[in-house]
């Protein structure tokens, strides 16, 4: 029985019907399953990330016909590793402040001194309402390993709200 093997596809195209038809066209014609899916329209240009599993007998057909796909999406195709068992502890840290250049950055930086491996970032920057300037707006979910002090992560990224001037809200997923 052939194996299969997963394939990560990053895909970048100008903003227009039918690109998310003509990718899954080419999975499916080699024997592809989309597995999982991050896809999104940022200022006129669709970008994002497919998980794909096809069999390893057809995985180099699949490519080459992602390759065909240049001039409507630029696909680059990664070979994937298997899937992370479930974490043990999930955190969930939702952002909201006046936007300034660092904020990613900054929160970033301190979850990885803790050891905290972002699994899902989201984040938007709009105008305020009434007051007028710029409102950011970012949810995080990571992966908090094992032997981390939760209350350590919290002091930091309190501490770190409060020099960015910032609401920092955290929730632990995994209770």
């Amino acid at each position: 029985m052939p194996g299969v093997s997963n394939l990560v596809l990053t895909v970048v195209g100008d903003d227009r019907a039918g690109l998310v038809a003509a990718l899954a066209e080419a999975v499916t014609a080699h024997g592809g399953n989309w597995e999982h899916s991050q896809l999104a329209e940022l200022a006129g240009t669709f970008a994002g990330i497919v998980v794909v599993s096809v069999p390893d007998d057809r995985a180099a057909g699949l490519v080459a016909a992602l390759d065909q796909l240049d001039g409507l999406l630029k696909v680059t195709a990664h070979p994937g590793g298997e899937d992370a068992a479930t974490p043990s502890r999930e955190l969930s840290v939702d952002v909201l402040g006046n936007d300034h250049p660092g904020i990613i950055r900054d929160i970033s930086a301190v979850l990885n001194r803790h050891g905290v491996s972002i699994e899902n970032l989201t984040s938007e920057s709009r105008e305020a309402p009434m007051s007028g300037g710029r409102l950011f707006e970012a949810q995080v979910v990571a992966r908090v390993p094992d032997g981390a002090d939760p209350a350590a992560i919290k002091t930091d990224l309190e501490r770190l709200a409060a020099e960015l001037l910032v609401d920092i809200t955290l929730a632990d997923l995994t209770r």
